[in-house]
């Protein structure tokens, strides 16, 4: 065997070996993209860019944050990153809302289709216009009892979490309001500063400059818990009402997902990275200063904490005849 032909098989078996080892290397040997499935500046995108930037400490690799908006519930998204690979390199920025996406014909799959990670979210709550007449919820309730379906309640668009939780405050409380959807939680926070709505649903996040500037004035948190915020605490509602816990609470659940039928070494790394950026003082700083609680589940009790979030949003678009597929044809079980 001449010396030419024996230095090409020792450099093809130099080849095949590297092949091997790079094919052997643990996950992730690249950088990650988050596909955000909404637009750049809102509280999605913001808690992925954060999460992601403490996330990077703990990878050896770079995480990039992009945005893939529009479709149905933020479908373009999800559609988009569905349809790569399912190696971990490829995430999704999503949040409670996507659960719509399927019965709204967005696209065909339950949610379990995703791994999910929950970074946190922001509490619901219901503010008045700061001239408003009425000074506590039950003031508020009483008047929507004496004349129902005459007191307009803004609460972004139908089957959003804001509107499910009008009325589960309907139904926990006996009153009712005259819902007045609008696009987005700053569209009908405008509408109550302008006195189109006598009451508006968002979060604490959304109304907090707001009510900052005395411009809403908040009643109740609609969570178990009461709120300190600008040197005054929020009441419950829970307080209030006796059984509101059949109705709530219905949080935010924002975040990020990989691939259901990713390894389990993908799903190990991602979530111990992620475990320690819930941890580090970065997060909970973050959270406090934007009115943000943080959640930190992941796996089967975030992907639970999702079931329930498609199911009631499911039947209550249905209920609305909003829907354009039936959910239980998705094996969207009512709750």
């Amino acid at each position: 065997m001449n010396t030419t032909f024996k230095s090409l098989i020792g450099a093809a078996l130099v080849v095949a070996g590297l092949g091997t080892t790079a094919s052997a290397q643990d996950y992730p040997f690249r950088d990650i993209t988050t596909s955000v499935v909404w637009g750049a500046g809102g509280g999605t995108d913001s808690i992925n860019r954060m999460i992601m930037a403490e996330m990077e400490k703990h990878l050896p690799v770079s995480i990039n944050v992009t945005n893939v908006t529009g479709g149905v519930a933020g479908s373009n998204g999800m559609v988009h990153v569905s349809n790569l690979e399912d190696d971990g390199y490829n995430l999704v920025g999503l949040s409670e809302s996507n659960v719509t996406a399927a019965v709204q014909g967005g696209w065909d799959k339950k949610f379990d289709f995703w791994h999910p990670f929950i970074v946190g979210g922001s509490p619901d709550l219901i503010s008045v216009p700061a001239n408003s007449p009425y000074n506590t919820l039950e003031e508020l309730v009483d008047a929507a009892k004496a004349a129902p379906g005459t007191i307009p309640a803004a609460a972004s668009g139908s089957g959003s979490i804001h509107h499910l939780n009008l009325l589960a405050i309907e139904n926990g409380s006996g009153a009712e309001f005259k819902f007045v959807p609008y696009k987005g939680s700053a569209a009908g926070q405008e509408a109550a500063l302008a006195g189109e709505v006598a009451l508006v649903v968002t979060s604490l996040a959304e109304q907090a400059a707001l009510i900052e500037g005395g411009k809403l004035k908040p009643l109740a948190m609609l969570t178990p818990e009461a709120a300190d915020f600008n040197g005054s605490t929020i009441p419950t509602a829970f307080d209030i009402y006796d059984g509101l816990d059949k109705y709530l609470p219905l949080k935010q659940a924002i975040g990020f997902a990989v691939h259901a039928s990713a390894s389990d070494d993908v799903k190990s790394a991602l979530t111990a990275a992620f475990d320690e950026a819930i941890a580090s003082d970065v997060v909970a700083e973050w959270a406090a200063a934007n009115n943000y609680d943080v959640g930190g589940q992941s796996g089967a009790e975030a992907t639970a904490i999702f079931n329930t979030l498609e199911s009631t949003f499911a039947y209550t678009l249905k209920e609305l005849g909003a829907t354009t597929v039936d959910p239980e044809s998705l094996g969207i079980m009512k709750p």
